[in-house]
């Protein structure tokens, strides 16, 4: 028996979102299908981030454990031959038994994708949220600067959340205009559900000129969904990456130096 991880990128538009749902069309129930039918036994991938409906991912990472003997690296090549063309894998990799892409160390990269401008785009309406009203992408910067830290995250997520803690920490957060296109990139080593999608419309408030910037830290303060902004459409975020703060291998080694049991 052995673990491989994925790196899955895919489209999200047709997807009611990366987690298994009986009767909808997800991610992993793709995946799921198409490596049982490659490998020729039952197979359960165990994802890493469970993006929602409709959001996009370049990075997210799962992991499976098989019987297969066809090498490691090559699973992606064969894999992508029966995938649809809005799942593609980017990298197969065998890693120890007891890794779990959500029980680990990592930091994730999220991009929120604004089209600004008059009209919409039919190029990128998959991938951008259309606001016609101008947007000062500095007002949004400066919003943004009091999120960056660890805090209680409550204001900027689901009430349908299932964390046992809202407490999160952003590393980074930064609003970037390149011409029509407002882009909010935040880093973080966890995020809450919805979490990045209510910043990004708590965000748009203030750069529409409806909240101060200033507003940001007291809605942060608040611990209340209700003082936030709305959620913003899902169709303008990406997963971009999820980085793990150590190689699965290496984690292994110390594990073993120091007497610890890697389960």
């Amino acid at each position: 028996m052995k673990r491989i991880m994925l790196t899955v990128s895919y489209d999200g538009t047709a997807y009611c979102g990366w987690q298994w749902q009986p009767g909808v069309p997800t991610v992993e129930s793709v995946l799921n299908r198409e490596l049982s039918q490659l490998l020729r036994e039952e197979i359960q991938v165990k994802g890493a981030s469970r993006t929602d409906s409709g959001v996009h991912a370049l990075g997210n990472l799962c992991v499976f454990d098989t019987e297969t003997r066809i090498p490691p690296g090559k699973i992606c090549f064969a894999l992508n031959q029966s995938l649809p063309a809005d799942i593609v894998v980017q990298d197969s990799c065998e890693v120890p038994l007891h890794f779990h892409p959500r029980k680990c160390g990592s930091k994730k990269t999220y991009e929120y994708t604004i089209w600004n401008s008059r009209f919409p785009n039919p190029v990128n309406r998959r991938y951008a949220s259309w606001i016609h009203a101008p947007l000062d992408e500095k007002r949004m910067q400066e919003a943004a600067a009091c999120l960056v830290g660890e805090h209680d995250f409550k204001s900027f997520c689901s009430p349908r959340t299932e964390a046992e803690t809202t407490v999160r920490r952003i590393l980074e957060i930064s609003v970037r205009r390149e011409g029509c296109l407002v882009i909010l990139r935040v880093q973080g080593t966890g995020f809450l559900y919805n979490m990045v999608r209510i910043i990004a419309g708590t965000l748009i408030q203030v750069g529409r000129g409806a909240l101060p910037p200033e507003r940001v830290a007291e809605i942060l303060a608040g611990c209340d969904r209700a003082l936030a902004g709305p959620t913003a459409p899902p169709e303008g975020l990406c997963l971009r990456e999820i980085a793990l703060d150590e190689d699965p291998w290496e984690t292994l080694k110390n594990k073993a130096i120091s007497g610890e049991n890697p389960a």
